[in-house]
């Protein structure tokens, strides 16, 4: 439960509506603690005396509490509701805000269903929780807490007697309350990787249905829902024990009441008036009572799902910008290796091993090397979305994890190979970088990528929404508008990560063509398998198991023997070694 008390400090922005809130708890708590005595003098003074005139006063009065709970009631619930959805509402963008600034390397390990599930399902839990089950577990406490008080100022015997079987069911609550934050943490668990099956799927149905793994995907998800439910039943059969407990115990209390309460009303020691004011009472008790098990198992599950959120937001980011970081704009864009080495955190072996390199400021940089290479780990460095295990990367002569990090990143162009694209039209798609770019220059960049005259043929043009990451496009067509955003954010830095691998051999030779005028004045790095996109390059660099073995221009590579002569022969179909 923990978890949940640091749920305080996202309350002390509205500290006015928890004291609204608390305030209209209080007034009704009262109103409900009032109504036993006024039965009490009902029964004493109105028919046992014969007071009539008191009966018409009690009615009057008890109406007049009955009106003030109403409106008190609709204050707490509509305040507590307000509060509830506000909650909710920070929370969900505190963890949005936090998981965008997770680096790589968390998501590289964290499941996407899971993140889903804390985002929407948990604090679903806490919003239910906070909006319901924590106003009525505080008003069972001031219930319990004034009707002892009165209770005991009365009868303090028969209070004591009355009050025995709720030791037990504190007990009862308390170990439960206990056990079924656990059981709720492992449903919590099993529907993140229930949320998980289905994205997984729906991402890659296509893949599903050309392998005919339909069945085998169908008995994936059925286990993870048989887990699902199977922990979802086992909190529903200890919730089930405990009700019925809850229950007897506050039956036992009213009884105890009517026995002892009856024999002291007989020996003329109480009222009758007393013993009907304590068992009104006890059953002012026994209804939140019996709801004390409903209420634990609420938040139960909300303790849960606090301990999940609070899981990713208590992770912090490995990569964030220093206290004085640096900021040139613009930058010139040189780039330096100084004994780079890098390891995944998955992975034993080293992707990057003692990597030397110095690239001077507007040169175009060609990267060969098989599958495997280090290729998109040595240009994922600059950008820092990792930072070396070992040696440092220097932009401008100052290393990476000295500069402030949207300065530089806002500065760095990135085609990926398999880009993403967002579920809008075509124009916000280019502009995503820079949404404030005119017509003209989202037309101009699209151009230089080869991609206005295939968008002109779409019924609407730039207006044209795409599917959900893209999936009514083509890859090649992917690939071009990605390299239109990049090219539209006027990178120092251009990082091309086998961009073009979609497109036709004519498509690509045209966008060479079309960049040429683009690369000028910025640094550009171009990973590629085909010889033809990179043979322009000033530097191109050979990559093999994670070191640069080879390192000149096109013409000093194919003067020596290694793997570009062998690829470049490869590629150009002639079996010849020079």
């Amino acid at each position: 439960m923990s978890s949940l008390w640091r749920l305080r400090h996202d309350l002390r922005p509205y500290w006015r509506q928890v004291l609204i809130a608390f305030a209209a708890l209080v007034g009704i708590t009262a109103a409900r603690l009032v109504i036993p005595n006024i039965l009490r003098d009902v029964v004493d003074r109105g028919l046992t005396s014969g007071d009539r005139a008191y009966l018409g006063e009690a009615a009057l009065l008890i109406l007049g509490i009955g009106l003030g709970q109403a409106a008190l009631t609709f204050l707490r619930r509509y305040t507590s509701e307000w509060l509830a959805q506000h909650v909710a509402y920070d929370l969900r963008n505190r963890l949005y805000d936090h998981i965008q600034h997770l680096d790589f390397a968390y998501h590289d390990q964290a499941q996407t269903g899971q993140l889903i599930s804390r985002t929407t399902e948990d604090v679903r839990s806490l919003q239910r929780f906070a909006g319901y089950g924590l106003v009525e577990l505080l008003q069972l406490g001031l219930l319990a807490a004034g009707a002892v008080v009165l209770m005991v100022g009365a009868q303090p015997m028969l209070a004591g007697l009355a009050l025995l079987p709720m030791i037990p069911l504190v007990w009862v609550t308390t170990r439960f309350g206990r056990k079924v934050s656990r059981l709720f943490y492992r449903v919590d668990q099993h529907l993140g990787e229930l949320s998980t099956r289905v994205q997984e799927n729906v991402i890659g149905a296509a893949v599903v249905r050309a392998f005919a793994r339909e069945d085998y995907e169908n008995a994936r998800f059925d286990r993870s829902n048989r887990d699902l439910y199977d922990a979802r039943v086992t909190v529903v059969s200890e919730w089930s024990r405990v009700m019925p407990t809850t229950q007897l115990l506050v039956t036992l209390s009213v009884i105890i009441i009517l026995w002892f309460g009856g024999n002291a009303v007989l020996r003329g020691q109480m009222t009758l008036g007393e013993v009907v004011a304590f068992n009104g009472y006890i059953m002012l008790l026994g209804m939140p009572a019996r709801q004390l098990a409903w209420l634990v198992n609420s938040g139960g599950e909300a303790a849960a799902g606090a301990r999940r959120i609070f899981e990713v937001l208590d992770t912090p980011p490995k990569i964030q910008s220093p206290p004085s970081a640096v900021r040139i704009n613009p930058m010139r864009g040189a780039v330096a290796f100084r004994n780079v080495w890098f390891r995944y955190a998955t992975q034993t072996d080293d992707a990057l091993r003692g990597i030397d390199l110095d690239v001077p400021a507007e040169a175009v940089v060609g990267i060969l090397g098989p599958t495997g290479a280090g290729k998109s780990t040595l240009v994922n460095l600059i950008p820092r979305f990792y930072d070396p295990t070992e040696g440092a990367v220097l932009v401008d002569g100052h290393d990476v994890r000295e500069w402030d990090l949207a300065t530089l990143r806002r500065q760095i162009g990135i085609v990926q190979q398999t880009p993403l694209l967002f579920s809008t039209t075509l124009r916000e798609n280019i502009a995503y970088g820079r949404p404030d770019a005119t017509e003209e220059e989202i037309i101009a960049v699209a151009r230089a990528a080869q991609a206005h005259d295939f968008i002109m043929r779409l019924p609407e043009g730039y207006d044209t929404v795409v599917g959900e990451r893209g999936i009514t496009l083509s890859g090649g067509q992917r690939q071009r508008i990605a390299l239109a955003r990049a090219l539209l954010m006027r990178p120092r830095i251009l990082i091309l990560d086998d961009a073009t691998s979609s497109v036709d051999t004519e498509t690509e030779r045209l966008i060479q063509e079309a960049l040429r005028a683009w690369l000028g004045g910025r640094t550009t790095f171009i990973i590629a398998q085909r010889i033809t996109s990179i043979a322009h390059a000033d530097i191109i660099l050979v990559l093999q198991d994670g070191r640069i073995v080879q390192q000149g221009t096109h013409a000093e590579l194919l003067a020596q023997p290694g793997l570009y002569r062998e690829t470049y022969h490869l590629q150009a179909g002639d079996d010849s070694r020079a």
